[in-house]
């Protein structure tokens, strides 16, 4: 009888510990896919936003004439939008959100870094670059899930001189 205990309480143990594991993996994968679920929307919303930016000949938005695109000190990307409005996207904290003060990402996720490099936005008189944007970010999610993506975006329409 007391073999039988013995057996039955070691056959208790392993199955409730492969219960957990299996649990704690499924929490870590939920996580996981969420982190990837707002950064492709993020990336792929931004993305498009940039494709179809132009040329801002005022500096209006940029704070430079003739930039397509203009990153400033406090973390804030902006450019003239295809309709000519000014757009941005700005880190507020650990969130990034957009010229309306919408926020891009979820309470539950930290944007730690957002950093972009311009290219081809070279002033004139020569300018044989079309204009691209490279951003990177540096998420993290719950259960200790982080992300770092990166991509660059050239805008839609031909900006180079001849």
């Amino acid at each position: 009888m007391v073999v039988a205990v013995a057996i039955f309480s070691l056959l208790v143990g392993v199955a409730s510990s492969v219960f957990l594991s299996s649990i704690k993996n499924q929490k870590q994968g939920l996580a996981t896919q969420e982190v990837l679920d707002q950064a492709s929307y993020l990336t792929e919303y931004m993305s498009r936003s940039l494709r179809m930016a132009k040329k801002d000949m005022t500096g209006g938005c940029t704070g430079t004439a003739k930039l397509n695109y203009a990153f400033t000190d406090d973390q804030c990307l902006k450019f003239l939008n295809y309709n000519g409005i000014c757009q941005q996207f700005c880190l507020d904290g650990t969130r990034l959100k957009d010229e309306n003060g919408n926020y891009l990402t979820s309470a539950s996720l930290q944007v730690s870094n957002f950093a972009v490099v311009l290219s081809g936005a070279v002033q004139p008189p020569i300018d044989y670059l079309q204009p691209r944007v490279t951003v990177s970010l540096n998420i993290a999610g719950q259960e200790q899930t982080s992300l770092k993506i990166q991509t660059t975006v050239s805008q839609r329409n031909l900006d180079v001189r001849k």
